[in-house]
């Protein structure tokens, strides 16, 4: 079964043009046309997922291109591969620090907030990742201590 643009684009979440931008870049192919309309194997779905996912990781259009069309044998693009998932686990590690010292600053007494010697110790180049999440019965727990004149 066949899936035409706009039934793609309902799926997908994204708008007709791009759809049509990425066949343009041939990041994803159409299997023709029903009448006027584009249609679309249901697997471009997977793929447009993983465009979608790219993307939101920071990868170029072109970047994608390269890796979609990739082999074993492509030995400089596999390199580049390798240092983008260095710089994806350095977000990640940048990331986790974010959201680690934003959940303490939602429940921690200091003031200001941004002062306070936790939430910036999250901050300090120490070079080690950034510890495990914490979960919202960890941070109440600290929360009672803290109030209660203990430290965590």
């Amino acid at each position: 079964m066949l899936l035409d643009i706009a039934e793609v684009a309902e799926k997908s979440g994204l708008a007709p043009s791009a759809l049509r931008f990425y066949e343009k870049r041939d990041l994803i192919a159409s299997t023709g046309r029903n009448g006027l309309r584009r249609t679309y194997r249901p697997e471009v779905l997977d793929r447009l997922a993983l465009i979608a996912c790219a993307r939101g990781a920071g990868f170029t259009i072109a970047e994608i291109a390269g890796f979609l069309a990739a082999t074993p044998r492509d030995t400089g693009l596999r390199a580049r591969m390798a240092e983008k998932a260095r710089e994806l686990d350095e977000d990640i590690a940048r990331l986790i620090r974010m959201r680690n010292s934003l959940r303490h600053a939602s429940t921690c007494r200091h003031e200001p907030l941004v002062e306070c010697p936790d939430f910036k110790r999250e901050f300090e180049p120490s070079g080690t990742p950034a510890g495990p999440p914490e979960s919202a019965a960890q941070v109440g727990d600290r929360r009672s201590a803290s109030a209660a004149g203990g430290s965590w």
